[in-house]
């Protein structure tokens, strides 16, 4: 008979290969064994990477890095960077040269006293300073929205390894939304604020038209046709001449101002409409970024537990 030791640690040796566990690769590797008895082990052998693709060893080519970085590309902010500063530099631009036209037609024919118009030229020299201090916020705006738009796309689409991000970042992606919000809101009253001055030289033009054509088809005269400036509170009532009626106002519609001024404040427009289009771009891109950002920051710690 064997000694009691000796058969202890033959019970223990087939126990511990009994609760041995074979993993899913073994099996793997014996079922093709036993697939195909003659097979032998493989030897693998070192493939230099192709220029340009991906090599056998999975080593990313030029063609698969540059798609990746595309991949990263926030288009809705880029998109809306480019009509940011597009429709802001014409509002600034175009309003800013405007302006000044307007303050010369008042001066030359519905204003020839300049205490009449001293505040309102003050407010536009005002505006004129606004306009500059517009134009700079919103470059350095629009460029923290397109980076912080690489960040949060770059963080959502996981392109840099393990999706990683802190409070902080979150906290600025939030900001970022409101601060957006509350700029639109504000374009739209700039958009609607820009509207009144091409409402005004509508009105003179569309008069001086009706007075060319009574005078082509000679059946009125247009002496009795005016326009008063007064009326719309720009100058006050008291101002002389405040108006201008037939010949004279043709005159003033024909002038180079008046043409210049008129065209200018419809491109402004025109740029305060393309500059309300990017924030509600920037709105919906920022929002999204923020919305995936927090779901899967909440989804990275609850898998940690």
């Amino acid at each position: 008979m064997k000694p009691a030791m000796e058969t202890a640690a033959e019970e223990n040796t087939e126990q511990s290969q009994e609760k041995k566990v074979i993993t899913r690769p073994e099996m793997e590797i014996g079922r093709y064994h036993w697939m195909y008895k003659s097979s032998r082990p493989h030897q693998y052998h070192h493939v230099p990477a192709l220029r340009g693709n991906i090599s056998p060893l999975g080593n990313q080519g030029c063609f698969e890095c540059c798609i990746k970085c595309l991949g990263g590309v926030p288009y809705a902010s880029l998109v809306a960077t480019i009509l940011c500063f597009s429709g802001v530099a014409l509002f600034c631009g175009c309003g800013h040269v405007a302006l000044t036209g307007t303050v010369s037609i008042l001066e030359q024919h519905f204003s020839t006293n300049t205490s009449d118009h001293a505040l309102l030229s003050e407010v536009i020299q005002l505006m004129q300073y606004v306009i500059y201090g517009i134009a700079s916020f919103f470059f350095l705006y629009g460029i923290i929205l397109l980076a912080e738009g690489f960040y949060t796309t770059s963080a959502v689409k996981e392109l840099h390894g393990e999706f990683k991000t802190t409070a902080c970042g979150r906290c600025i992606s939030g900001m970022f939304v409101f601060l957006t919000y509350v700029l639109g809101v504000a374009w739209l009253g700039v958009f609607g604020f820009s509207a009144v001055p091409v409402f005004m030289f509508y009105n003179i033009w569309s008069t001086c038209e009706v007075i060319k054509s009574l005078q082509t088809n000679m059946t009125a005269s247009g002496d009795q046709i005016c326009v008063d400036i007064r009326q719309y509170g720009i100058i006050p009532w008291n101002a002389v001449p405040g108006r201008a009626c037939g010949p004279v106002l043709e005159n003033i519609c024909n002038t180079n101002e008046f043409y210049m001024s008129y065209h200018l404040f419809i491109v402004a427009c025109a740029g305060a409409g393309a500059t309300v289009m990017s924030l509600l771009i920037y709105m919906m891109a920022t929002t999204y970024n923020y919305a995936v950002l927090k779901f899967k920051s909440r989804e990275d710690c609850c898998t940690k537990f």
